[in-house]
């Protein structure tokens, strides 16, 4: 070994030892010809002191080059230091680090490696843009928030697989080159070299192997596993991510979702120190859509969406009226307080962004003055027994900002829940430190294609209905609810399971809703088919998304400072140039032409 110690755990106890460090310059002081260097690993830092000999009158020959060297130092070089282990003088103390009350007063010091300028320093708070960051991630990753977030993430995975060695699951891995069964993003191709013409797909997720594995009778399958998708990119979305992946065998809903409650619990006892009392609350789909506008609501802070249609349906309002007699939905939210802060131009400011956004044709406000009356430019359309009604049903109080939108209830609940968001936020209507973890279930099966217009699965085909719905699939399909649950932390989804169809024929069925022929069901999925009329049992799973919860648990803006290599929202690994060009070569042993 080329040390003794890290540099985060040398203390008092080990004054008068003989030590040798390894790691890398991080500060470096010159006071009065005595040098200070503070030398940094993952483990911490220690203050390492290069000084002449006070027992020697003249310096010597060993004692002159160790000043040398030490003068020659820079930011980021690489060094090996040998030393005595001192006790700091008094009033010099660093209570700020955990190695602050000692230091290394250096007999010797080697140069493992030079380093060129940095682009930027990974101890600086000033930080460049992330495409700097990305490109030169190597440094990046030497900053101490980047490791404290992958030792974060290394624990929360120690944690997920030790609970479920605990709970009888066992780790299988699944393949990463299999074949291409669309599951509604896009796969990423893998040309076969061996067999021209034919391609793998990399996994957008373990799904359809893990059911096998339940009608190969592993009841308890569990996989930190690698998944793929050719997708666009957002702060929480990335072409390889990485999920826990649940499946068991003879389950109901209420059993898989009590196996991921009992790890939540324990990763946020043992990672955060925060009780979590179980069950979660639960509420349904239909629920949360009405009450917040989305299916992964954020239950920190209230704000509830609050229909008036009724209301409207009776005002001499045309717009409201018209919305209302023609089955459309007339939804606001009451920004408590926020009127003050909202001018007439902030407003049409707010009005335009919506358009954009959110494909709402307008926006309709009211302020709530200090007699408790509605204040807006649309206020004369209303007699006052309607604004009063108004006020009552959302609570309205002097200083609030009442907003709403009158259209299609899908989008009612896009521009509600994107202003319910950004108030929540600017308001700080919620302790940003704070934790909310609840389930929404009872998804709809299906949802309409709006390329075909026909159905297609919400969560994914494989899918149960509930029991009771089994004859919507014929007679009502919009109306079947599934055997889904979501499970959200503050406002995101961080996983998503369901019970799975283990009859042929019901998958069959499913299928043919989906748009999906027998013949084409056969050739996509006939594995599947075949292997559900060999015994399958009733079984169910989840995959929880570890990026995700670790991002939200370390407080992190962006998944990409979760992940030690992520991609760019185009998809691009900076550091590498991936993906990049490959000689013509290698595209001629596949099979494949070039562009001309």
């Amino acid at each position: 070994m080329l040390r003794t110690h890290n540099c985060g755990e040398l203390r008092l106890e080990h004054a008068g030892q003989q030590v040798t460090l390894c790691g890398w310059v991080d500060t470096y002081r010159d006071h009065k010809g005595v040098l200070f260097v503070d030398l940094r690993d993952r483990y911490g830092k220690t203050q390492v002191v290069f000084s002449p000999n006070p027992q020697l009158s003249e310096p010597n020959e060993q004692d002159e080059r160790l000043m040398a060297t030490a003068r020659s130092l820079r930011s980021e070089y690489v060094l090996r230091v040998k030393g005595i282990v001192e006790r700091r003088p008094e009033g010099t103390e660093n209570t700020k680090l955990a190695t602050g009350q000692i230091e290394v007063r250096a007999w010797d010091c080697e140069i493992l490696n030079r380093s060129l300028t940095p682009p930027f320093m990974p101890n600086t708070q000033d930080l460049p843009g992330e495409d700097v960051r990305l490109k030169y991630r190597y440094l990046d990753l030497r900053r101490p928030q980047m490791q404290q977030t992958l030792l974060l993430r290394h624990r929360m995975i120690k944690l997920m697989r030790d609970y479920s060695d605990s709970k009888g699951f066992i780790e299988v891995e699944t393949p990463m080159l299999g074949r291409s069964t669309p599951e509604g993003a896009r796969d990423y191709l893998v040309p076969s070299r061996v067999q021209k013409g034919s391609f793998y797909a990399l996994p957008q997720s373990p799904q359809l192997y893990k059911q096998i594995l339940m009608v190969a009778g592993y009841d308890r399958y569990v996989q930190i596993a690698r998944c793929f998708r050719d997708e666009d990119l957002r702060a929480d979305r990335q072409p390889e991510f990485t999920q826990l992946d649940l499946e068991m065998s003879f389950v109901e809903a209420n059993d898989v979702m009590a196996v991921v409650e009992g790890l939540m619990e324990r990763l946020f006892r043992e990672v955060l120190g925060i009780p979590l009392t179980l069950p979660l609350p639960r509420m349904t789909y239909d629920e949360a859509m009405e009450r917040f506008g989305h299916d992964a609501p954020d239950l920190r802070f209230a704000m509830e969406l609050i229909d008036i249609t009724d209301i409207a349906r009776q005002c001499d309002f045309r717009v409201f009226r018209e919305a209302a007699e023609n089955g459309r939905r007339v939804r606001g939210i009451n920004a408590s307080g926020a009127a003050p802060g909202y001018s007439r131009k902030n407003l049409d400011d707010l009005t335009e962004w919506l358009k954009q956004d959110f494909g709402v044709k307008g926006l309709v406000w009211f302020k709530v003055e200090a007699d408790g009356k509605l204040s807006s430019p649309t206020a004369k359309n209303f007699s006052e027994s309607h604004l009063q009604r108004i006020a009552e049903r959302l609570a309205a109080r002097p200083g609030d900002l009442l907003l709403f939108v009158a259209d299609a209830f899908d989008v009612t609940c896009r521009a509600l829940y994107g202003l319910r968001k950004m108030f929540g936020a600017e308001l700080r209507l919620y302790d940003p430190s704070a934790m909310n973890l609840s389930w929404v279930i009872e998804f709809p099966m299906f949802a309409v294609d709006e390329e075909t217009g026909g159905w297609t699965a919400m969560h994914h085909p494989f899918t149960s209905p509930r029991p009771q719905d089994r004859h919507l699939l014929r007679e009502n399909p919009a109306k079947c609810r599934a055997q889904a649950y979501d499970l959200v932390l503050n406002g995101s989804e961080v996983g998503g399971g369901t019970i799975r169809i283990h009859d042929q024929e019901l998958q069959q069925e499913v299928f043919r809703l989906i748009g999906l022929d027998a013949d084409r069901a056969r050739d996509r999925f006939g594995f599947l088919l075949e292997a559900l009329q060999y015994g399958a049992p009733p079984h169910g799973g989840i995959a929880l998304g570890v990026d995700r919860l670790v991002a939200i648990f370390a407080g992190a803006d962006s998944i990409r400072d979760c992940i030690a290599f992520p991609k760019t929202q185009r998809a691009v690994d900076l550091m590498t140039g991936a993906p990049g060009e490959v000689d013509a070569k290698q595209l001629k042993e596949l099979g494949i032409r070039g562009e001309k």
